[in-house]
Formats: C-alpha cells, sequence, structure tokens
C-alpha cells in the first residue's frame, strides 16, 4: 500500500481485507493463533467490560453487550488488523455525566450521533490529522482521565455510602471525605488483596492474566464476608432485572438484549426518554467529545500495534469501522466503544494474525454473558472498584509524564499541566481544544522567533562584487508567515532606514504566507516611497507560487525580482544608486 494510499483511503472491511482476503493467504494455522488470542483476550474483557459500564454509570450487562456487538462489528469492517474494540476508561469522564443528566437513553442516542459523526469524519479524511495531537495533550488529558477514575472508585474501594457523586471534581472530594468515617474494613480488605495480587500477579511470568486469579480470590474473600454476615456489595446485590415472566433477577441477565431503539431506553432515574429537537441539540457537544476520542483512542491504538508488528493501518478506514460500530451497538444496548490500547496488545503478543481474533474476542464475551452470567453476580464492587484504579494507572502512563517533565522542552511542560488540570477540574473537550491551540500558539511563536534577518553586506563570501554606494544586502532564514513577518520586514526597515538599495537574499525562506505577502507589500510601499530600489532574490517555489497568485510584478524604478542572487548582484553593480 502507497503511503498516500495509507494516509486517505476508506474502505469498509479494510483490515479484513487485507488480512484474510489479499495476497496473505489466510491458513487453517492463522485460525488457530487467533483464535487462541481471541480466547485469552475474551476472557479478560469480561470483567473489564463490566467494571466500565459499572464506572460509566450503567449496570454491567451494558459493557458486555458493548464488547459483544462493538468488537465484532468493528473488528470485521475497521482499519486495523490486531485492534481490539469495547468499552475503554478513557470514556468514563464523559459516559457517566450524560448518564447522571439523561439516562441510559440518552447515553444511547449520543453513542449513536458520535457514530455518525465518526463517519463523516472518516469520508473527511480526518484521521491523518488525528496526528497533529502533541504527545504533551494527550498525555495531559490521559492522566486527567486516570486520576478522575480512581477518584471515583474510592467509593467502592472502601464500601462508603454515598447516594450520589456529584458532577464536579472538588464536591467529589469533599463528598467522599465526609463519607470517609463510615468506610467498610471488609470492603477495604476485598479491593486491597485485589489490587496486591495484580501487582504481584505478572512479576510471576505466567500465562494466566492477572485478572482472573484478583478476581476470583477477591470473589471468594467476599464470599466470605457476607457468610458470617459482614455485607460486601457485589454485582448481584447492587444490580437487579426484570425476567420474561416480570420477575426480579439479580445481577446481569443470561441472555442478549433484542434490537430496540435507544431512546426506548429509560431516562434519568428510570424515567420515561422523550427525544425532541432540543435534547438533540444538548446532545450534540456530548457527541463531538465522544467522536474525538474515540478517534484519539482507536488511531493511536493503532498507531501503537504498527510499531509493534511492523504493518500499517488505515486510519480513514478504522474511523469507518469505529463509526459503524458505534452507529449499530446501540440499538442492542451497548455504550460507546473504541479501540482498546492494552486489549490490542496483549491480543497481538498472545498471536493473533487478523481481525477474526477481534472477532472471537466478541463470542467468547457472548459466550460468557449466556453460560456465567449467574457466576459473574458474585463479583464484589470492591474487586471491581480495584480493577479500575489498575486501568486508571495504565492509561495515565505516569512513567512517560513523569519522564516528558525531567526532559522535555518547558511549553510541553506547561501543556501538560494544564490538559492535566483541565481534565480533572472540567472536561476532557475543554482540555483538548485548549491543549491544542495553547501548543499551536507556543509552536508558531517558536517557528517565528527562529526566521531572523541578517545584513551580509560586507561579507564577502557571499558578496562578491562591488555595490555601489549605501546599497546592502540582507540574508533572511526561516519562514515568513503571518506571526514572523512584520518583524522581520520591520527589523530591515531600521537597518535600512538610510540606504540607497536593497537587495533581500530569499534562498532560506521556505514559506510565504498571506501575512508575510501583507507585509514584503508594505515593505515595498515604504521603499517607493523613500525611492529605494529593492531587489528580491533567490526565492524557492512556495513563496514564487504565492507572489504568483497574488499577481504581484515588479514595480519599475522600485522592485525586481532574480532567480539567483549572482544576478541581483551583477545587476545592482551596474547601475547607479539612482537608478535601475
Amino acid at each position: 500500500m502507497s503511503t498516500r494510499h495509507h494516509l486517505f483511503s476508506v474502505r469498509i472491511f479494510h483490515a479484513f481485507r487485507e488480512a484474510c482476503m489479499g495476497e496473505e493467504k489466510y491458513t487453517a494455522a492463522k485460525f488457530f493463533k487467533d483464535a487462541l488470542a481471541g480466547i485469552t483476550v475474551g476472557i479478560i474483557a469480561i470483567p473489564l467490560s463490566m467494571a466500565l459500564a459499572i464506572a460509566s454509570g450503567v449496570a454491567p450487562q451494558y459493557g458486555l453487550y458493548t464488547a459483544i456487538f462493538a468488537g465484532f462489528i468493528i473488528a470485521l469492517t475497521g482499519g486495523s488488523r490486531y485492534s481490539v474494540s469495547g468499552p475503554t476508561a478513557a470514556f468514563v469522564v464523559i459516559l457517566y455525566p450524560i448518564v447522571q443528566q439523561y439516562g441510559l437513553g440518552g447515553l444511547l442516542l449520543a453513542s449513536l450521533m458520535s457514530g455518525a459523526i465518526l463517519i463523516a469524519m472518516a469520508f473527511g479524511r480526518i484521521g491523518r490529522f488525528i496526528e497533529y495531537i502533541p504527545n504533551a495533550v494527550t498525555l495531559g488529558f490521559t492522566g486527567g482521565i486516570g486520576i478522575v477514575i480512581a477518584t471515583m472508585q474510592l467509593q467502592d474501594f472502601f464500601g462508603l455510602h454515598i447516594s450520589a457523586m456529584p458532577e464536579h471534581y472538588i464536591q467529589k472530594i469533599m463528598v467522599l471525605v465526609s463519607a470517609f468515617p463510615d468506610f467498610s474494613i471488609a470492603n477495604m480488605i476485598v479491593a486491597s488483596v485485589t489490587l496486591v495480587i495484580l501487582a504481584v500477579w505478572p512479576r510471576l511470568k505466567t500465562t494466566i492474566p492477572p485478572h482472573l486469579p484478583a478476581v476470583v480470590i477477591g470473589s471468594l474473600l467476599a464470599l466470605a464476608f457476607n457468610d458470617y454476615g459482614i455485607t460486601v456489595d457485589t454485582i448481584g446485590s447492587r444490580f437487579h432485572y426484570l425476567m420474561p415472566d416480570g420477575s426480579r433477577g439479580d445481577g446481569i441477565p443470561p441472555y442478549l438484549p433484542s434490537f430496540e431503539w435507544p431512546w426506548l431506553h429509560p431516562g434519568r432515574d428510570g424515567a420515561q426518554f422523550h427525544v425532541t429537537w432540543q435534547l438533540l441539540i444538548d446532545l450534540i457537544p456530548s457527541a463531538f467529545a465522544i467522536a474525538i476520542l474515540c478517534a484519539i483512542e482507536s488511531l493511536l491504538c493503532a498507531v501503537v500495534l504498527d510499531g509493534m508488528t511492523g504493518k500499517r493501518h488505515s486510519a480513514n478506514s478504522e474511523l469507518l469501522g469505529q463509526g459503524i460500530g458505534n452507529l449499530i451497538t446501540p440499538f442492542f444496548g451497548g455504550i460507546t466503544a473504541t479501540a482498546a490500547i492494552a486489549r490490542s496488545a496483549i491480543n497481538y503478543k498472545a498471536g493473533a494474525q487478523s481481525p477474526i481474533s477481534g472477532m472471537i474476542h466478541a463470542l467468547v464475551v457472548l459466550s460468557g454473558l449466556v453460560m456465567l452470567a449467574q457466576l459473574l453476580s458474585y463479583l464484589p464492587m470492591a474487586t471491581m472498584s480495584a480493577l479500575l484504579m489498575v486501568i486508571s494507572w495504565n492509561m495515565s502512563e505516569a512513567p512517560k509524564s513523569l519522564l516528558l517533565i525531567r526532559t522535555a522542552p518547558k511549553r510541553d511542560v506547561m501543556i501538560f499541566f494544564t490538559c492535566l488540570f483541565l481534565t480533572v477540574f472540567f472536561d476532557m473537550v475543554i482540555a483538548v481544544t485548549t491543549g491544542v491551540l495553547l501548543a499551536s500558539v507556543l509552536f508558531m511563536n517558536e517557528i517565528a522567533t527562529m526566521t531572523r534577518v541578517s545584513n551580509i553586506t560586507q561579507d564577502k563570501k557571499i558578496v562578491d562584487v562591488t555595490l555601489p554606494e549605501g546599497w546592502q544586502v540582507f540574508k533572511i532564514n526561516g519562514p515568513l508567515f503571518f506571526a514572523a513577518a512584520d518583524r522581520i520586514f520591520g527589523d530591515i526597515a531600521v537597518m535600512s532606514n538610510t540606504s540607497k538599495g536593497l537587495i533581500l537574499y530569499m534562498d532560506a525562506v521556505p514559506l510565504l504566507d498571506s501575512g508575510g505577502l501583507s507585509a514584503m507589500n508594505k515593505m515595498i510601499e515604504t521603499c517607493t516611497a523613500r525611492n529605494t530600489p529593492v531587489f528580491f532574490a533567490d526565492l524557492q517555489f512556495q513563496p514564487l507560487k504565492t507572489l504568483a497568485r497574488a499577481g504581484v510584478q515588479p514595480i519599475p524604478g522600485v522592485s525586481r525580482f532574480f532567480p539567483t542572487l549572482s544576478e541581483a548582484l551583477q545587476a545592482a553593480s551596474t547601475i547607479l544608486t539612482v537608478e535601475l
């Protein structure tokens, strides 16, 4: 695939075609590896999907529905062959407020809208622009998300009795502190043991992922406490559902949801959800935030996998797959999904060969829902909170953040802390928008300061002819764009105040934008008023193109353009100061 095709192509089923129907022959041996990888990731995804759904403010089964439908559809239709999609921690800070304000129906509707936006982004070839988001911005908002998620887990980690968690971070902290004196020792023990296992188990170098022993041991501890009359909340005690006969079931329903319009699900506090034009307008900012984060997360995951595998994803095809997945999944009760970096990396390391492993992962989650629903109801909320704390730590990429703080330029450190602060205390959309704008302004300032002008009239290595008295030669280095051009031409005007003729050597000017053109025209006007000739020499292609589009022409007696400095110097040396 050519680089241009990689950047601009939009093709449904792209990764599936490349891996299974292209020049690479898909064999039974590859399918066996895909099956093993899919089973491995599917087992890991079951508790993770439930925990992330709970953290987002909905019942755990909706996380499983997301892993099943979105995981299968996005793997089939997307542009990255090893990505595994489902609910992710990054969305928690966006989805939780939506659920609090609009309920499950509002969340599903916002997810559906974000799917449509992602499809539009794919056909608009937006995928290649994600790489313009600076690393400091990404680390800042992911670190902020990690802090917020970890803070939200303290309630279940310590078994605190809080009726409703406030929206703003400071208020969350105040509520947690006020409720802390009544913490539950049993819940804290279960959560702490789970946390220790999650931290220590990887050091054993076994093939069993740490989530499994942590969840099993945590569940056994909670079962023992409950048998002795010491209450430890579980999924079965916290969540309930209605069976087909109208009776109540505990935990998660052991069957798949039927097709249902997203807006028919309950709204806030279980009330009936009503779709209005004003509601759609109110949900647009949330839908855009979901779409943007989904694009960032999924393409960042694809880039990481490309680095690990040597393969190349199609960015816009991946956005298309993500859009289709998020457009269809809400009709089956699934919440927002995107590619999960940790699960995708495990998928590749487990031997995945194609998107079929991601599809098998979805089928494994489906099997777990149908066959293990009763056992899943015994999972303690404290264990889920510990699991989410580890997820939040991993997604924050704290080691990378510390390295950035120690080694990066001050402007990147400032951008990082700005995004971190805004994510924690406001929201991710404000953080990313501010971070990108701040990074752009600081970058433009840095580039502008790199553009300089120097008087080289006395440099005989460059100016090797005798010029008329009062003539000066200036060399400009760097782009002449709006942030630098006024200063550069202003400096030239000051330095050449008494000059009788100017030669501007511009071989080191790669860019001339409309701001630079305006500043150049002002300088030509000044030279016209002074009756001072100005020669422009050795312009590169882009500045010449800008001048041609603007219709700039030589002005007799004032301005002339030369292809080389030698020709400009020769022309100046053969005329008198007041003649052209």
